[in-house]
């Protein structure tokens, strides 16, 4: 369970799967930095939750990468802003 940071209305998303990561059979995933993946809302707007979304490192996307929301609190990390250019606009800070 990770905290989101952006401004969906989303505030703890459960990571369901990672793309690209091969694992263990019945071992929950794990996500790097810049990782995209599948998460769901556990708190939030009711309208996100009981919804599978894609999610880039903690921002919730859509399948081309471009985020949901409008803008992005705190920093972003440096390796996902190389990633994803597209939610590197839309952050404050990288670090």
């Amino acid at each position: 369970m990770i905290n989101h940071s952006g401004n969906t209305g989303a505030k703890n998303l459960y990571i369901i799967s990672v793309k690209g990561s091969k694992g263990r059979l019945n071992r929950l995933p794990a996500a790097g930095v810049g990782d995209m993946g599948m998460v769901t809302v556990n708190k939030g707007k009711p309208q996100l939750r009981k919804k599978v979304h894609t999610a880039v490192e903690l921002y919730i996307v859509n399948n081309k990468g471009e985020m949901k929301g409008s803008a992005i609190t705190g920093p972003d990390a440096k390796e996902c802003a190389g990633l994803w250019p597209k939610i590197a606009s839309s952050t404050d800070s990288i670090a």
